[in-house]
Parts: C-alpha cells; structure tokens; sequence
C-alpha cells in the first residue's frame, strides 16, 4: 500500500473541482456546508436572517436577539447519497442568552465518510478504516448597542483522513480557528401597509493556521477562512403573517493559485509545476488571507468571480409554519455550484422541525442532490422582548 492518502476522489468532489488552476480548494471544506436544514432551504443563507439555535455557524452574534433565553439544536446531513449510504454530517448546537446583554453557544460537527476496506491485493486481509472530520466550537457574543452585536468564535479543528500502512502511523491533522461577527436587527418600523424590519450582518470566519498532514510546511493546507457579508428585510403584514427575504454575499479568503507557466513561454514543466505548488503551500496563512482580495491572475474581474451570492425566502404564518425557498450561484470558473432549494418549518410549543431539499441547476454534480437535510430544535427558558 502507497503512503498516504487524503481521501482526494472525495476532496475534490466536495470541492466541485475542474480542471482549471485558479479554483481555489482548502484542508476541512466540511465547516462551509450548510448543517442545518433552515438555511440550508433558503440557498445556504444565514449571516444576517432572523435568530435560531443554528447562528453559530452563520453569524453567532445574532444570539443576543434571541426570544427564546436557550435553545439545543441537532441536524443529520446524508452525503453522496446516489453513491454511498454511509457518508453524513452532523451537528450539535447549544446556545444561553443568559442576560439581556450577552450570550455564550457552543456546537459540535461531525462529518463521517463512512467505512472504507483497503487492501495490498486481492488476498490479503482487509483493513477498515473510517475516515472522519470534527470541528467543535464556542462562542461569546454582546450587544453593543439595542440594535448591534458582535460576537467572536474560537474553533479547534481536527482531520483524521490519514490512513495507516505498514510504513507510516494515523495521526491526524489538527489546528484551531476564530470567527469575528457582527450583526444589526432594527426596531419594527411602521411603512404605508405593512410594518417592517431591516438587519445585516458579516462574519470573518475560520481563520487560523494552515493544516499540515505530514508534518511538512510543504504539504500543507489552508483553512476555508471566508467572509459572509449579507442583508434581510422582514415584511410584517400582520400579526399572523410575515415574509423575510435575505441576500448573502460569500468569499473564500484564501490565496488564488497561479499559473505554473512561470517563465510565460507558454510551455509548462514538471519542474515548473512543481516550484508554483511550493510557492503556493510556502504563503503564510494570515498573509494568504490579506492578499486573497487582489491575487486573481485574472485581476479585478476574476476577483469579483471568486464571491458567490444566495438569495433567499422565508414565509411564516403565526410563528408555527415556515416555507423556504433560495438561490444559490457560484461561477463557472470558480467550482460552478449553482442549485435551487426549498425548505419547511414546523414549530408546537418549545419543539421545531425544519426540512431541506436541493437541486442542483449546475453541470457539476452537487454531492447534496437529492437530498433531505433534517434538523431538530428545542428552546426553553425565559422569553425575551427584543422592542
């Protein structure tokens, strides 16, 4: 059995890799998968819609607008599931508003990829291994002001999708990451026919120091640092009935790979290939994530291609029912996710139900096609009267 092995088939199918060189992919791309079926239903939108017990992905400030004084949450995720039966994310989330002004959540997220069978060949024994990810997280978040928070996340992070061989041990690849979020919900305005209410919200997260498999600052990965920016308007238009549409702006702040064709002869070598990966793995992390807004070969306009956008709705009927639907777009050049999603919400008394479905309106196929994403609330405590 050859060293090691990162599982790549299934990393570049997360990634939605192609084959041009300027798709930028990260160690842990699991962190930016939509866990929880609420946001999931509105086109992975999150930074800045109304508070739930899953904000400590999207945007943990928002826990200080919270009603409810605290909430737990799970969610199920199955994976390539027109592949395999065995692949899943999920996730924990525990949040406490403990005071009028401040809050505490904590989460944790486990991606499984399941039971795989090695073998040297075909009469030697099996070896299963069960590759997986986990990133548990806490967060702290106060009000500013009576209609602005922030918030900051810390994050450990651990990778074990190294396989033993005879030559070589399992350990896995561990680091740890901060969010710094921010987010403004208005008062309930008064308009001609309906009442109404703005928010925004931005969250700079997962970033930290590069992951390393081998124990090689060559052979590193850079986290998914990535920056959520977003803005929400709810239509009130009665006590019964409420419309919250939402736009989410996202990019990864990671360096863009560059051409290998490093002389510009127009002829690439081995050689060349092989001093543009050292180039690339040699960027420190922090610089990586200052210079990610301006390293496009392409300039200006690949930059702008690098930022995927989601669109999405919400209806609610007396806080009991909720239909989703969302948009969600990358570019062509830059993974080409693009899908449609929709969403349902079911709340009696403290408990709420939310489901999620997808399809995918890109070429690529979105390892989330097909399927149900389920997630399961319970809030207790206190309420809490935000105007």
């Amino acid at each position: 059995m050859k060293r090691t092995t990162l599982l790549i088939a299934f990393l570049l199918s997360l990634n939605f890799i192609q084959a041009q060189e300027s798709i930028i992919t990260t160690a842990v791309p699991f962190l930016l998968v939509a866990a929880d079926a609420r946001s999931a239903g509105m086109g992975d939108n999150g930074v800045a819609t109304s508070t739930d017990a899953f904000s400590q992905q999207w945007n943990p400030s928002k826990y200080t607008f919270a009603t409810d004084q605290q909430g737990f949450a799970v969610s199920y995720t199955p994976y390539l599931t027109d592949l395999v039966n065995d692949i899943s994310l999920a996730q924990i989330t525990y949040y406490n508003r403990y005071s009028d002004k401040s809050s505490f959540a904590g989460s944790f997220r486990y991606f499984g990829l399941g039971d795989i069978e090695l073998r040297q060949d075909f009469d030697s024994p099996a070896l299963i291994v069960s590759p997986n990810e986990f990133a548990f997280d806490l967060s702290y978040s106060l009000k500013l002001s009576e209609k602005f928070s922030m918030a900051v996340a810390g994050r450990f992070i651990n990778s074990n999708l190294k396989v033993a061989t005879e030559n070589n041990d399992s350990s896995s690849s561990s680091s740890f990451a901060v969010d710094v979020a921010g987010f403004f919900q208005s008062e309930e305005i008064a308009y001609r026919d309906f009442n109404g209410r703005w928010r925004a919200g931005f969250n700079l997260q997962n970033m930290g120091p590069k992951m390393s498999y081998d124990n090689d600052d060559l052979n590193n990965n850079f986290l998914p640092a990535n920056m959520r920016l977003g803005g929400g308007f709810d239509f009130i238009l009665d006590e019964y009935n409420k419309i919250a549409v939402n736009l989410e702006l996202s990019k990864l702040m990671v360096p863009t790979p560059q051409s290998s064709d490093l002389n510009g002869d127009g002829t690439i070598t081995s050689e060349e290939e092989r001093q543009n990966s050292d180039n690339y793995r040699s960027i420190g992390w922090f610089s990586g994530m200052l210079h990610s807004f301006t390293d496009a070969p392409g300039g200006f306009s690949e930059e702008l291609k690098e930022v995927t956008y989601s669109l999405g709705s919400e209806y609610v009927y007396q806080d009991s029912f909720s239909f989703r639907a969302g948009y969600f777009y990358e570019s062509p050049d830059k993974g080409a996710r693009e899908f449609f999603s929709l969403g349902a919400g079911f709340k009696y008394t403290s408990l709420k139900i939310d489901v999620s479905y997808l399809f995918s309106a890109s070429k690529v196929q979105n390892p989330l096609e097909n399927t149900l994403r389920f997630s399961l609330t319970f809030n207790f405590g206190n309420k809490y009267e935000n105007y």
